[in-house]
């Protein structure tokens, strides 16, 4: 099934397109991850979002890509984040659209991050934050090779837990 599905850098021009992909969505992710700011889901907010992204990509600190479907629709959106090619590592972060969910894409998603961090990078180390609650999330990281660090305190029920990938 993953066949059908693309993953590639995302683009300025992928306003419309990613506006479309997050407001569609937006309650999905809001049950799993934190709330945009509201300012986001306009243009002017895409917008600014895509520039800020492709600004720090520029400035290597950022790769960020779009999962599309067959017909060139948004599906999913994967990114490394926070790139130390100092201390060769990287977070991980990725979000599938719910009506694609259940497809294989989170994982394909993540196998293309890690792909990308060890050739174009030359990282060693990846990381990915997940709340308690989100068992998929959390299947997805073990698949593919992330270890769940163990938690720091015992007051842990809505912190993120961290798991790490050695790559």
């Amino acid at each position: 099934m993953r066949e059908s599905f693309s993953v590639r850098e995302l683009r300025r021009t992928d306003i419309e397109a990613l506006l479309v992909f997050e407001a569609q969505n937006r309650a999905w992710f809001e049950s799993h991850i934190d709330a945009r700011a509201p300012s986001f889901y306009s243009v002017e907010g895409v917008t600014e979002h895509i520039d800020g992204y492709l600004s720090d990509f520029a400035r290597g600190v950022w790769h960020p890509f779009v999962i599309e479907d067959a017909a060139g629709r948004i599906v999913g959106r994967a990114n490394l984040k926070g790139i130390d090619t100092t201390a060769r590592f990287a977070e991980v972060g990725y979000r599938i659209a719910q009506s694609a969910c259940g497809q294989g894409l989170a994982t394909h998603a993540l196998e293309h991050l890690i792909g990308q961090a060890q050739t174009r990078w030359a990282l060693t180390h990846l990381v990915a934050y997940v709340f308690p609650q989100n068992a998929g999330s959390r299947r997805v990281l073990e698949r593919c090779g992330f270890l769940p660090e163990p938690a720091l305190n015992h007051n842990t029920a809505s912190a993120e837990r961290r798991f790490v990938r050695v790559i």
